[in-house]
């Protein structure tokens, strides 16, 4: 080697080692090991030190160190602080549960450009002699979802300074970086998540912008769990309405029903307009805008409270350009208080029927645990029966199961959160619906769903479908399967996730895809506007064609 390349080579080198790490590399890297620790370390886990107050405490070591030496360093002096960690014998053993590994990331930990190898191999033997035993800041429920825990409250911090910002966003990043089981499914990578919104969280400049950053960050988790409503994200949406249902149909705006009728008559609108501009811009432009504060595990979930995204605001009323039969008309639409629109009375339905043609018509909002037995034997005799899950139905799926299988079968599979190894998640055996019945039902059975079958909805479909000569009608569901677990920011603001994995017993997806659709009817604009159920005529039709589906 001359010395001229050797020059190069060291100085090469030299730089390498000196480089600096920016803001955000060090404040990213700070939320990881945090967190880690608090999962991992013996000692953080059992709770034996206040780990916020220690996040504030090292946070401006680590804003002070410029190389990736010196922030090794500042983790490296924190870690011997936090006292000895011994040798777990039991987590070399081969583990006999069946694990899910798709969300599970420690890779960061041995980044050599952002960590030393010592500090590397810290974090490694952390992880490979990490915590076993009841975890202080994290349990599960009865159902196997997480429950954060001891956890210090912040109910007051309506606009907290930035360092208790970044706080609140840590907690809310890493309980998802541990315990989401959907976190792989995620349009962005969640470790960009993390880097993009930690300049947002400081930089805010008030309680609004805040409330923002935690809106988005949640929706970041792309999952129709992921509520989160405070004052602020009201405020940005607006809290005045107007008195109509809208759904997105053939990709447009469309009136759909009435939330008031006395109001609704006021402004006339009717079913099956077309709404091409509110105030001035078409509802693509609106949504494209408001898109990255609406949750939503996918497109049709999104749009299920458009009456809410696209028209709603803080002014008294909304002009809107209309298109009713191919002519376009401008008119002023006044908005309400919610709670002048909604009376918030339950409607009362009927809970089953039987239509033309000797079909029986099930409305699952309706139907309670005890109609059960008695709406079965009243329906034996028909020639099929529509079970209309386009809405959100008691947990009375055990119960119809077994009216409708010859046999306990399984429906669904879940993971469910390793706290012996947090990032890792754990098979849980089938769950079966059903039982041993020579009398069950062997009419057809027609399934109805659409964006409102959700979470539960959608939990019930799928324990319905495991029966005999079963399709189901309709549209993209939810996409979001069991119980939601909510986690907290900074101030007493909750988001929520969706808890286990959910999947069919062939291993299947559901989260952000939906149920299984058999026959896909959306509804159309002109359907719409006779007053037909599309999605129920095609029921209907499925159920008086004589050719029978094969049995399961």
């Amino acid at each position: 080697m001359t010395k001229k390349i050797l020059l190069l080579f060291i100085i090469s080198i030299q730089i390498g080692y000196s480089s600096e790490i920016n803001k955000t590399e060090k404040l990213s890297s700070l939320c990881k090991v945090w967190g880690f620790l608090k999962y991992y370390h013996p000692n953080v886990a059992k709770g034996k030190y206040n780990w916020d107050d220690q996040l504030l405490l090292i946070l401006p070591k680590v804003e002070k160190a410029n190389t990736k030496e010196e922030l090794s360093k500042v983790y490296l002096d924190w870690i011997e602080n936090l006292g000895a960690v011994k040798v777990c014998k039991s987590c070399s053993a081969v583990s006999k549960k069946k694990r899910f590994d798709k969300n599970f990331d420690l890779s960061w930990t041995q980044d050599a450009n952002l960590f030393t190898a010592d500090l590397s191999k810290k974090l490694k033997y952390i992880e490979e002699n990490r915590f076993q035993g009841t975890n202080y800041y994290v349990t599960t429920t009865s159902t196997k979802n997480i429950k954060i825990r001891n956890e210090v409250k912040y109910d007051h911090f309506e606009f907290p300074d930035p360092n208790y910002r970044l706080v609140g966003l840590f907690k809310y990043w890493n309980t998802v970086e541990y315990f989401f089981p959907y976190k792989y499914l995620t349009d962005q990578n969640w470790n960009d998540v993390l880097t993009e919104m930690i300049p947002k969280f400081q930089e805010a400049e008030n309680a609004f912008e805040y409330n923002l950053a935690m809106l988005e960050t949640s929706v970041k988790v792309d999952d129709s769990h992921s509520a989160f409503r405070t004052i602020q994200t009201v405020e940005y949406f607006g809290s005045n309405l107007i008195p109509y249902e809208l759904s997105i149909v053939e990709n447009k705006a469309i009136v759909t029903g009435f939330l008031n009728d006395s109001l609704a008559a006021l402004n006339d609108l009717r079913i099956g307009d077309i709404i091409e501009k509110i105030d001035g811009k078409t509802p693509d432009e609106i949504l494209e805008t408001r898109n990255k504060y609406i949750p939503g595990s996918n497109k049709k979930a999104k749009e299920d409270n458009v009456y809410y995204t696209l028209t709603s605001g803080n002014t008294s009323s909304v002009n809107f350009e209309i298109n009713r039969d191919g002519a376009v008309s401008t008119r002023t639409i006044s908005r309400y208080k919610i709670d002048e629109i909604y009376k918030w009375e339950k409607k009362k339905t009927e809970k089953y029927k039987i239509i033309k043609n000797n079909i029986g018509y099930v409305n699952m909002d309706a139907l309670k645990g005890n109609d059960v037995d008695v709406m079965m034997d009243k329906l034996a005799g028909t020639k099929g029966i529509i079970f209309d899950i386009r809405n959100y139905p008691n947990h009375i799926l055990y119960l119809i199961a077994r009216r409708l299988n010859p046999e306990e079968r399984d429906f669904l599979k879940t993971t469910i959160p390793d706290l012996s190894y947090p990032g890792k998640f754990i098979w849980e055996d089938p769950k079966k619906g059903g039982r041993t019945n020579k009398d069950f039902y062997k009419g057809k059975i027609v399934l109805l769903v659409n964006q409102e079958t959700g979470s539960r909805g959608e939990y019930v479909t799928m324990c319905l479908q495991a029966a005999n000569n079963v399709t189901t009608v309709g549209s993209q569901t939810w996409g979001a399967d069991g119980q939601m677990t909510p986690i907290e920011f900074i101030g007493g603001y909750a988001a929520g996730i969706s808890g286990t994995g959910i999947y069919y017993p062939d291993g299947a997806e559901t989260q952000r895809i939906g149920v299984k659709v058999d026959v896909k009817v959306e509804p159309s604009i002109k359907g719409i506007k006779e007053g037909r159920d599309e999605v129920l005529e095609k029921a209907i039709e499925i159920i008086e064609n004589e050719k029978m589906i094969s049995p399961k």
